[in-house]
């Protein structure tokens, strides 16, 4: 899991009050950067695109991976109007007045190149409520971002980005995240004592040759059964994983521009730097040089 954090290097993009008085709806289009809110006073309802609308109270926190398009609203059935995001605060409804509703919400913005890291290791939505485990880590942190909210001390808006960086770490290792949910990914993978062993094993030394059936030994299976466990829990095979991880790494690297390819290369398992980046451009679509020199933004398939 730390692995996969130090690689996504979230910070907090955009934070912003949002409050509301009276009856108000609103709906928004869908967007690709991770979504949260922490609701401050009051509720609302949150509905997202194809799904039931659910009340969220003082307390809740949500956070969405991809953020689909979504209405927020005062009561339920209320029609909304379709509104544009801002990186200002947001009144909605009566202008006039005290409002009954105040959250904190805004965006995450995450190393782009290795977004899917990201989908791959959360559910659609994580919905975590006041009521649920008030002793944990995570709901003490937004306890902590709820009173530095209602506060205006010097640093507030530093201070309240660090906590949410925090908080979207905290969520990500939230011990209680999504326990029910069954789809395949690092998240299920990592619920599982043996594939946790080799998850961990193949992170700790990405460079080694490693074979089905050595890792099989990791996770105290047979080959066959081992590899049928590590498909239904991750959606892919054991080596296809480490490919995508040695690949997630050797991104990671270009984008930050200080290793060559032969280092690179030597890194991630790869003989030299000609068979990295041979295996690059087949998996990306573009060479390594491409690729480093456009900052992972883009993609392209020219043969240059």
């Amino acid at each position: 899991m730390s692995d996969v954090i130090a690689l996504l290097r979230p910070h907090t993009a955009i934070s912003k009050p949002i409050t509301g008085r009276g009856r108000w709806g609103v709906r928004y289009a869908a967007h690709d950067a991770p979504g949260f809110t922490i609701i401050l006073k009051g509720e609302c309802w949150i509905a997202l695109e194809g799904q039931a609308a659910v009340r969220f109270r003082k307390g809740d926190f949500l956070l969405l991976p991809a953020t689909p398009a979504f209405t927020l609203s005062s009561h339920p059935g209320i029609a909304c109007d379709l509104r544009e995001p801002v990186d200002a605060p947001v009144r909605h409804g009566d202008p006039a007045g005290e409002a009954d509703f105040e959250s904190l919400g805004g965006t995450f913005r995450i190393e782009q190149a290795n977004a899917p890291l990201l989908l791959a290791l959360l559910p659609r939505v994580i919905h975590i409520p006041a009521t649920e485990g008030r002793t944990g880590r995570l709901t003490r942190m937004i306890d902590l971002i709820m009173e530095e909210c209602a506060g205006e001390e010097p640093g507030r808006e530093m201070i309240l980005q660090r906590m949410l960086e925090v908080l979207l770490v905290e969520a990500l290792r939230w011990r209680g995240l999504a326990a029910d949910d069954a789809r395949a990914g690092l998240l299920n993978g990592l619920r599982d004592p043996a594939l946790a062993r080799v998850l961990r094993t193949l992170h700790a030394d990405v460079r080694a040759g490693w074979t089905v059936a050595g890792l099989a030994k990791v996770a105290g299976l047979s080959r066959s059964a081992f590899a049928a466990r590590f498909a239904e829990g991750l959606g892919c095979g054991p080596i296809e994983y480490l490919a995508r991880w040695r690949m997630a790494l050797a991104k990671d690297a270009l984008i930050q521009g200080a290793k060559t390819l032969d280092r690179i290369a030597d890194e991630i398992g790869y003989e030299s730097a000609s068979a990295f980046s041979t295996a690059f451009r087949k998996r990306l679509g573009c060479s390594p040089g491409r690729f480093a020199r456009n900052g992972g933004a883009a993609i392209w398939t020219d043969g240059n």
